[in-house]
């Protein structure tokens, strides 16, 4: 490996670096300092974020600027504010040895008259965000690039993903063609490649690990849980990792919101990062979160864009993101400088299609794992107490003048009684939390049901699911569409038929009906407790089916009115567009690629009482 010292970097230059702790170069300062210091042509470095870019673009740069001209000589444009700002500092520190070397940076959401000054008295070098840089440009007309030797484009992926598109293009069309452009990606999508095709000359490409995919050093996990039991698995996930400093991204601002509200509640040290935030708060929430003074953030993927944090051991993927690219940015943000991360995605039973899309663009695979159970939980923080106990420091000089006291009032605890009530004082609360709380990981059973549906895509009118002896199948016209959750259902049974001690068997949600199944005793009185009944100011509509698979047969109504359209549409057609009826037999399959099972307490061969008794579950 080259050092520094074997670059031909200004000795200005080396001083600051080793002052900032710089030692040896990273795989991509490696390659591009050495290519940029020569003499420079156009480059695309392909390399994941954290990997030290900046040093790699910045220090050629930097040693290739005419101090005697004081126009501008290099544009390097980002796609945050806080990017911006990172990129800026670190230039500074740089040319920390070069006083007259003038670097200015110009964003969103910051006084423009500020900007529009410091630009008035010479800005060699210009960090600035893509919106911000076009209205400097092209609006206000307050920078000219025409002397501009270098353009760098950092986090071009970033970027356009972000909608810079058409502010890109507007900037570069006002910088000469004997520029030198430099574009730096994570990911190199089709997007990136027409800039490159279009505003770069035959330019160079330099790969720091596998093009698109992630980090060698990152580990990736995935939990399958159902929809409703998502933020209970993320709660014993983060309760498994007691040591966790890391990132939880949601696809939405509500979701985000309220993932981080709900933690907050819960007694985690977590806080929510999002575009509602005003800058100042945004900058608040940054500010804590790299100082480790918050252990948890839940951000969405543009709000957390620009944030560049070190000794990341965690990112949860609380949904997975639509792009594979957006997955590699967000588990590209743990294991840097060559330490260990973990990325953990949190799936239902749908989403394995997704799952292997990933593994093919990572050249990885996910382990499959199980959600903690309480017990497991306990014993992990029992272990992490007694290792931070052992580590610990003992200050001999300042405590031993408070241990007289100490020890006379617990003499009277044997040493096994004192380790109890130390455990008991830090466990009681996370024992009590946890005690019988439920198993969340879905039965082998719907699992193996899903891995049939994915290799056969549907089922034969042959394969279809029987009632089971001595319960009657019915049918109700409300789903996930309706937010209904398995325990709703359950309370509506229990409500309209006023049957205390009813047994309920399986229930299946589907997109905008379900099915439910309860002891044919109590049909007549479920069927008559639906006639006339709301929920969620919807006209509920529940049928009865005959002969115990609903097949061929006319079902009975809780009502005489003629079933909705959504009703009629529904039986017909599926999510995925697929007909529920067999062509040749006109029959219902009832069984369809888009429906989640359920059964109570996931038990479907011992039957439990519907009583309105608490379930054992997490708090």
């Amino acid at each position: 490996m080259k050092s520094f010292e074997k670059m031909d970097l200004q000795p200005v230059l080396l001083k600051s670096i080793t002052e900032m702790g710089f030692e040896k170069p990273t795989p991509v300062q490696e390659k591009v300092i050495p290519f940029l210091l020569k003499i420079p042509n156009d480059l695309v470095a392909l390399a994941q974020t954290g990997t030290g870019k900046t040093a790699a673009f910045g220090l050629p740069i930097i040693q290739h600027t005419d101090l005697s001209y004081v126009g501008t000589q290099a544009l390097i444009l980002s796609p945050t504010r806080e990017l911006c700002l990172q990129i800026s500092g670190e230039m500074k520190n740089f040319a920390k040895y070069i006083p007259n070397l003038h670097i200015v940076s110009v964003y969103g959401g910051s006084d423009i008259s500020r900007q529009i000054t410091a630009l008035k008295k010479g800005a060699h070098i210009i960090v600035a965000t893509p919106g911000r840089m076009n209205d400097l440009l092209n609006k206000q007309r307050k920078i000219d690039l025409s002397h501009l030797q270098f353009a760098v484009l950092d986090e071009a992926d970033e970027m356009l993903n972000m909608g810079f598109k058409e502010d890109l293009d507007a900037i570069l069309d006002k910088t000469p063609d004997t520029k030198v452009t430099l574009l730096f990606s994570a990911t190199m999508p089709s997007n990136v490649q027409r800039i490159s095709k279009t505003y770069m000359d035959n330019p160079h490409e330099i790969t720091v690990g596998t093009r698109n995919a992630g980090i060698e050093t990152v580990d990736h996990g995935c939990y399958a849980v159902r929809s409703h039991d998502r933020y209970l698995a993320l709660k014993r996930i983060v309760d498994y990792h007691p040591e966790i400093y890391g990132i939880i991204f949601c696809r939405t601002r509500v979701e985000t919101k309220d993932v981080a509200a709900k933690l907050i509640q819960d007694g985690y040290n977590a806080d929510a990062l999002h575009g509602e935030l005003s800058q100042s708060q945004r900058e608040t929430v940054m500010h804590k979160f790299r100082i480790k003074n918050l252990q948890i953030l839940v951000a969405t993927d543009v709000a957390a864009r620009g944030l560049d944090v070190k000794d990341i051991t965690h990112i949860i993927n609380y949904n997975l993101p639509d792009e594979v690219d957006l997955y590699i940015h967000r588990s590209g943000r743990t294991g840097r400088a060559g330490q260990h991360g973990v990325s953990i995605a949190i799936v239902n039973l749908r989403e394995k299609n997704k799952i292997r899309m990933i593994e093919a663009r990572l050249r990885k695979k996910f382990e499959q794992k199980q959600v903690p159970t309480g017990k497991e939980i306990c014993e992990k923080q029992l272990l992490n107490l007694v290792d931070r106990m052992q580590k610990i420091e003992v200050d001999h000089k300042e405590i031993d003048k408070f241990l007289p006291v100490v020890a006379e009032k617990l003499e009277w605890l044997s040493r096994d009684e004192l380790i109890k009530h130390i455990v008991s004082l830090e466990f009681n609360r996370l024992l009590d939390y946890y005690k019988d709380a439920k198993d969340l990981n879905p039965p082998e059973e719907d699992r193996g049901r899903r891995k049939r549906f994915d290799k056969e895509g549907s089922r034969n009118n042959d394969s279809r699911r029987t009632t089971e002896r001595g319960f009657t199948r019915f049918r109700i016209n409300l789903g996930h569409k309706d937010s209904l959750t398995p325990r709703d259902l359950i309370g509506l049974i229990n409500r309209c038929a006023h049957k205390r001690y009813m047994d309920i068997g399986k229930i299946e949600l589907m997109k905008t009906f379900s099915f439910f199944e309860v002891d044919q005793k109590f049909a007549g009185d479920v069927l008559a407790g639906f006639s006339g009944i709301e929920h969620n100011q919807k006209n509920v509509t529940v049928e009865m089916e005959e002969a115990g698979t609903g097949a061929g047969a006319e079902p009975r109504r809780a009502d005489t009115k003629r079933p909705s359209s959504e009703s009629r549409r529904d039986r017909k057609q599926s999510e995925y567009g697929g007909s529920r009826y067999n062509k040749s037999s006109k029959k219902k399959s009832t069984f369809s690629n888009d429906r989640e099972l359920y059964s109570r307490e996931g038990k479907p061969a011992k039957r439990q009482k519907a009583k309105r008794a608490k379930r054992p579950t997490d708090r």
